[in-house]
């Protein structure tokens, strides 16, 4: 008699770390995909329907035309409120990587338990940290681009201007870079504290005060009128600049931490 041997179904499987991560923080994943596809639903239906209500009643008026200015309200105000979920959706992400990406695992002993198998901790962090990145380069990008879009689309009906905070923010690489710092200084604030709970306050708590520092020391430069909308690039690729390097230095930081939690 002959035992037949079932052949391996589907493509080929993610393996290693880079599945655990997937696996074990799929809850985050799922998340952050609905926040995404929340974002986009929601600024499509304020281009092609509260917009064109917006249209349609100031075409109704006739000349010298007139304004629905509870419409426009409508418009302006959903604008507003996407443009700031984007802007500051670095904070959840921070307080995520601190609670649960590293200070939760090293709390319960998963980490180390991670350690004894094959996988090193700096393999284990490299992981932890690159695997997020990409998933959260991906997700701001689009949302960045959408929002660019979409909030230079219908100018006459926006009360803001450039050097406003979100549209400031989120029309440029700046969100993605929050976002990575969000997720640096989370993991740094895990592996520095051990536990969950004050890791997410901790990574939290800096990415506010990190945030309103930044704004409030190029806000002035921002509104100043000796700056139009052509200095608008230049302003931004530096605060961007800033938030990366701020990025770079909590990343480095949580690999030399790591380093002496397992001496």
């Amino acid at each position: 008699m002959t035992t037949a041997t079932a052949a391996p179904r589907g493509g080929p499987r993610l393996r290693g770390p880079v599945w655990t991560v997937l696996r074990v923080h799929r809850s985050a994943l799922l998340v952050w995909a609905a926040f995404i596809l929340l974002m986009v639903g929601w600024t499509l239906w304020l281009q092609f329907s509260t917009e064109a209500a917006v249209r349609a009643e100031k075409a109704s008026c006739g000349p010298p035309g007139c304004k629905d200015f509870e419409a426009m309200f409508a418009y302006s105000q959903g604008m507003d409120m996407v443009g700031t979920l984007i802007a500051y959706s670095s904070w959840s992400v921070a307080a995520w990587a601190g609670a649960a990406l590293t200070g939760r695992e090293l709390e319960q002993g998963t980490a180390r338990l991670a350690w004894t198998q094959s996988v090193t901790p700096v393999r284990w962090l490299t992981t932890k940290l690159a695997v997020p990145a990409v998933v959260l380069i991906v997700g701001t990008t689009a949302l960045s681009l959408l929002y660019r879009w979409a909030w230079g689309r219908n100018r006459d009906l926006m009360g803001d201007d450039w050097h406003v905070t979100e549209p400031f923010l989120n029309r440029g690489p700046a969100v993605v870079a929050y976002a990575l710092c969000g997720l640096a200084v989370g993991a740094l604030a895990g592996l520095a504290l051990r536990r969950a709970l004050p890791a997410l306050c901790v990574a939290a708590g800096f990415m506010a005060w990190f945030h309103a520092y930044l704004t409030s020391h190029t806000s002035g430069t921002m509104a100043n009128e000796e700056h139009s909308a052509s200095g608008y690039w230049p302003l931004h690729l530096m605060v961007t600049g800033i938030v990366l390097t701020v990025a770079a230095l909590a990343t480095a930081a949580a690999f030399w931490t790591l380093r002496r939690r397992i001496r």
